[in-house]
């Protein structure tokens, strides 16, 4: 070409849940039967959609404005409904006019993210959500910039750190936290939230709070959604139905915008990132119409109960079964359905492997493996898929120097889940030891 396309450093940002699919599926032609364990999709790994919330669906496809744009900020009767919720909770109070609609969060990361200057960065944590750190280092141009999660302390944020981030770089104009986390499974006590906000407050940032699971929360821990303890900072909350419902192909989520009042650079901001809404329109009606009929349906309360107790009695046997693995950091997950596992440091090496019989799946492995600078979680994680057809996710690449893995909790099965996990213990067992 005549010129350079894209961004310096551009090509080095990726999305390892999805790439991982890539080479899954070329090991999937050759005959490796696959574990779909990366991809947080709960209908892909067999749940059930209720009757009652598919005649919701039914229902408003009969309706002609259905079919037609919608507000750019989104349906005028859901955004009241969201505001009746996120108003009874007694923070921060909203208008219509602080929600904007969105195809899907990743929609809306884009958006919140490339309507910073350059020069503004956003702490975000790490390991975090690839979405949120690619985001966040295309805008800026540069590596992330992260506080640290504790695998030896329940993945909590390590305040310290966070606190010098904020207090020695002085670009950094916001932070970001995950609750419950992706990819950690960790739930923030409302202690934590509360000493984070305190720390916007004190340096004069704002929060960017991904709120996607803030429902799903088990094994008697609790949490509160950022508008009950964000006071009088500036924060975005995100918030969707792709998990919840779930219905991840609706691609509909939404932001919150609270105290956009009470800095007018964070209203320009706010209406910045409207305006570049407005160059699509608005986007897709149909799941924004039904959203207040499901979320108000007398069945749904116990339908996301019974969800949310398989993913408890799964965190469990994973985390028993896990646990047993000398060298492995296992925290219990207590939200989402996503459980982080970090080795102990040294561990990993590039000598490491395990038999793959198959000369043609072998060859593909140590093509992928034997490369320069290849993480030793990588390589352990292409191991596992050839030799056992689990697939994970490797750690590093949820902007981290930990070396681990990411697993989903959402096979339905039990002992087919159980089976995969004892798998996993003992072939990462044998993985270690092999050299």
């Amino acid at each position: 070409m005549r010129n350079k396309l894209v961004n310096p450093g551009a090509g080095e940002l990726t999305y390892e849940i999805r790439n991982i699919v890539n080479v899954a599926e070329k090991l999937q032609r050759l005959g490796v039967k696959i574990n779909w364990e990366n991809i947080g999709d709960p209908v892909a790994k067999g749940e059930d959609i209720p009757s009652w919330m598919k005649d919701a669906v039914i229902r408003e496809l009969m309706n002609n404005d259905t079919y037609a744009y919608c507000h750019t900020r989104g349906v005028m009767e859901t955004r009241r409904f969201i505001c009746g919720l996120t108003n009874s909770q007694g923070g921060a109070q909203i208008t219509p006019d602080d929600i904007i609609f969105f195809n899907g969060l990743g929609d809306a990361i884009a958006k919140v993210y490339g309507n910073l200057k350059r020069e503004t960065r956003i702490l975000t944590p790490s390991p975090t959500y690839t979405t949120h750190s690619t985001g966040e280092a295309a805008h800026a141009n540069s590596s992330p910039i992260s506080y640290r999660l504790r695998p030896d302390n329940n993945w909590y944020p390590d305040l310290e750190d966070l606190r010098n981030h904020v207090k020695y770089n002085p670009a950094i104009s916001g932070i970001l936290i995950i609750n419950p986390d992706n990819p950690t499974g960790m739930v923030f006590p409302e202690s934590l939230l509360r000493e984070i906000v305190a720390i916007a407050k004190e340096y004069d940032l704002f929060i960017i709070a991904d709120e996607v699971y803030n429902n799903i929360v088990y094994n008697g821990e609790k949490t509160l959604p950022l508008a009950a303890v964000i006071g009088d900072v500036p924060a975005v909350a995100m918030r969707g139905i792709s998990k919840e419902f779930p219905w991840p192909g609706s691609r509909c989520g939404w932001i919150e915008f609270y105290n956009s009042d009470k800095d007018q650079r964070f209203k320009k901001y706010v209406n910045a990132i409207l305006n570049s809404k407005m160059n699509e329109v608005c986007s897709t009606t149909l799941p924004q119409k039904t959203l207040p009929v499901i979320f108000s349906h007398p069945e749904y309360k116990k339908h996301l109960a019974e969800r949310i107790a398989r993913y408890e009695r799964m965190s469990n046997i994973a985390y028993d079964i896990l646990k047993e693995v000398p060298g492995l950091m296992v925290n219990r997950t207590n939200g989402a359905f996503y459980m982080a596992v970090a080795f102990k440091e040294g561990l990993l090496n590039s000598r490491q492997s395990l038999p793959i019989a198959s000369r043609e799946v072998r060859e593909l492995v140590e093509s992928l493996v034997d490369i320069p600078d290849v993480a030793p979680d990588k390589r352990l994680v292409y191991y596992i898929l050839a030799h056992t057809g689990i697939c994970i996710v490797p750690l590093s690449s949820f902007s981290t120097s930990l070396q681990g893995f990411r697993v989903t909790l959402l096979e339905k099965d039990e002992n087919e889940f159980r089976s995969i996990f004892e798998t996993l213990a003992t072939k990462i067992g044998e993985y270690l030891n092999s050299k």
